[in-house]
Order: structure tokens, then C-alpha cells, then sequence
């Protein structure tokens, strides 16, 4: 495959990758400030399958439509305004986590517990991002916003990783190539 038919077949998976991740959003379940979302799922898919850089391409196209004021974001909102809201950290968030999974699965090359581990480095990466935030947008207490931020979502967030896994192991063999070569573990 040349050079220019692979960046082209990149760009098109990261497009898709940044539309799922906005089906995602949609799927949104209000429990407080943070709602319950499948956007999590597709942005870490994103840097199991596409690798770091091009993960982050994904989610920075998504971002930047959310940004731009498409209503990509939970619920069906967009704005800059989601930016500085309560869940504007776990947005954030989203870069550095989709950038750590898809270089520790880049390296894990395919092996299911380092997939595994890429995820979970991932979910509490965003949780690092979003329960501060949470904090100190609303004023709450460190133990409120877990409480709120986090501990709701513990339970939904392994379920996840769970059908990540299976998902991955489908795809990756028809992404093989866009990454580096990626050898699939039995």
C-alpha cells in the first residue's frame, strides 16, 4: 500500500472513529452533572485501533466539532461553553487518554492484557482529568465530586473495557498496517 493510500485510509478511520464517538455522546443517561455515556468507549477504540497519533487525530476532530457548536457532546449539546462546564474536564481529559492507550496497545501488539491495561490506564486518565474539574467548577468536595464523577460509573466504565476487547480483536485484523504492523495474540 503507498504512502498516500494509507494516509487516506488513516484520515477515513479517524473520521469515523470522531463520528462514533459522537453516536456516543448521544447515548446519554442524566445521573447529575456527569451523565452516562458510550462516548468513553468510542474515544478509547479510537487509540486501540488507530494507535496514538491517529487516535488523537480522531478526538481532536471531535473535540474541535463539539467546539465549533455541532451537538456532538452528551445529550446531543455542543458549545465551547461544554468546555468550561462540569464535564469539561473529562473533554479535556480525552486527548492525553486516547494518546496513552494507543501507545501502550501500539506496544502491546495485540496482546488482549495489554489491551487491557491501555484501557484502564485510559479510563483513569480521564477520571484525572474530570473529577478535578468537577471539583472545582462546582465547589464540591473532593469526596463529593468521586462521588459524583467517578464512583457512579466504576462498574459501566469495566463493562466497557469488556466489549472493547472482543470489538478490538474483530477490527484490528482489518486495520492491520495503519499503525505499524500489529501482530494479533491468540
Amino acid at each position: 500500500m503507498d504512502s498516500s493510500t494509507l494516509q487516506l485510509k488513516r484520515m477515513i478511520y479517524a473520521s469515523l472513529m470522531a463520528a462514533l464517538t459522537a453516536v456516543g455522546a448521544y447515548i446519554a443517561i442524566p445521573i447529575g452533572p456527569v451523565p452516562i455515556v458510550l462516548q468513553n468507549l468510542f474515544a478509547l477504540l479510537a487509540g486501540l485501533l488507530l494507535g496514538g497519533r491517529w487516535g488523537v487525530i480522531s478526538i481532536a476532530v471531535y473535540l474541535l466539532a463539539g467546539a465549533a457548536g455541532l451537538p456532538v457532546f452528551a445529550g446531543g449539546t455542543g458549545g465551547i461553553g461544554k468546555f468550561v462546564g462540569p464535564t469539561g474536564g473529562y473533554l479535556f481529559g480525552y486527548v492525553p487518554a486516547v494518546y496513552l492507550v494507543g501507545m501502550i496497545a501500539e506496544k502491546g501488539r495485540g496482546r488482549v492484557a495489554v489491551d487491557l491495561m491501555a484501557m484502564l490506564a485510559g479510563t483513569l486518565t480521564i477520571y484525572a482529568f474530570g473529577v478535578p474539574w468537577l471539583k472545582l467548577i462546582t465547589g464540591m468536595t473532593w469526596s463529593k465530586a468521586a462521588a459524583v464523577g467517578m464512583l457512579p460509573f466504576l462498574i459501566g466504565d469495566g463493562l466497557k473495557i469488556a466489549v472493547a476487547i472482543p470489538i478490538v480483536r474483530a477490527l484490528r485484523p482489518m486495520l492491520d498496517g495503519l499503525t505499524g504492523p500489529v501482530r494479533v495474540a491468540g
